[in-house]
């Protein structure tokens, strides 16, 4: 029998980190999968310029702090959606401390909110792109202006195609309420195969030119169409044009992105 499906979490301690974390309960719900907080805080961000026996005094005070900011965060969501939120922290260089997390405890997803690297610290050290990297897997870019809830309508678009649909997909496609959107591009994608799970959803078309501004018109019927989660692949994620690609993507649009393997 199969190991329960890991969602992992990464974020600050902020504002937005209530709404990331939203997003993975009801990611959480819909794989019956569990979910683990972590996070990393820099050395320089807790002991400056002290003697070592002072250091040591600031860091164990900062593990208290720490522990409480994050038990702050996620036990009323905890509560509200009765779901179980482990949660682990370290203070340590932000990469290698997440690289060793993922090693560790091979996450089936993992949930990001999206960079704000002027007002995130954590996840402002271009550690999207570096989860990106490191991590073959499912990855989610949460939007805390339009971010997910759990037993809230699920209206979800396809940009391009999928070959790999998965248990994630295709329960959101089971739980969505409305039919999938399908975004393509009129360029031609020689190494694109039909999946056969979304050739038999009932779905919604739309065709771009492919151009400068494909992904802003994406985006902007994304918004008229209150399309709340986005499909993207990362079949090519290893070409220059297509990092650049994903980049634009998650910079542009204003909604989940669930980028799959």
């Amino acid at each position: 029998m199969k190991d329960t499906c890991k969602i992992l979490v990464l974020s600050d301690l902020n504002k937005s980190a209530s709404k990331t974390l939203k997003s993975a309960v009801t990611l959480a719900k819909i794989m019956d999968a569990k979910i683990d907080f972590f996070y990393v805080k820099k050395p320089t961000e807790v002991v400056e310029k002290d003697s070592q026996l002072s250091a040591i005094r600031i860091i164990n005070k900062a593990y208290i702090t720490i522990d409480k900011e994050i038990k702050k965060i996620i036990t009323p969501i905890s509560d509200d959606y009765n779901t179980t939120i482990k949660h682990s922290f370290t203070i340590g260089n932000v990469k290698s401390e997440i690289a060793e997390y993922i090693d560790k405890n091979k996450p089936d997803v993992i949930v990001l909110g999206k960079q704000k690297a002027a007002v995130f610290p954590f996840l402002g050290d271009n550690i999207t792109q570096f989860v990106l990297e490191k991590h073959k897997g499912t990855i989610v870019i949460a939007d805390d202006q339009n971010s997910l809830e759990p037993n809230k309508e699920l209206a979800l678009g396809l940009f391009q195609n999928i070959n790999s649909a998965g248990i994630l997909v295709e329960n959101m496609i089971k739980a969505a309420q409305k039919p999938l959107t399908y975004f393509k591009t009129t360029e031609k994608d020689t190494n694109s195969k039909k999946n056969p799970f979304l050739e038999a959803q009932n779905k919604i078309e739309y065709v771009f030119e492919q151009g400068d501004n494909t992904i802003k018109n994406i985006s902007n019927y994304l918004s008229k169409k209150k399309i709340n989660v986005l499909f993207v692949s990362r079949e090519k994620s290893n070409s220059a044009a297509m990092k650049t690609s994903i980049k634009s993507i998650i910079k542009s649009i204003n909604c989940a992105l669930i980028l799959t393997n």
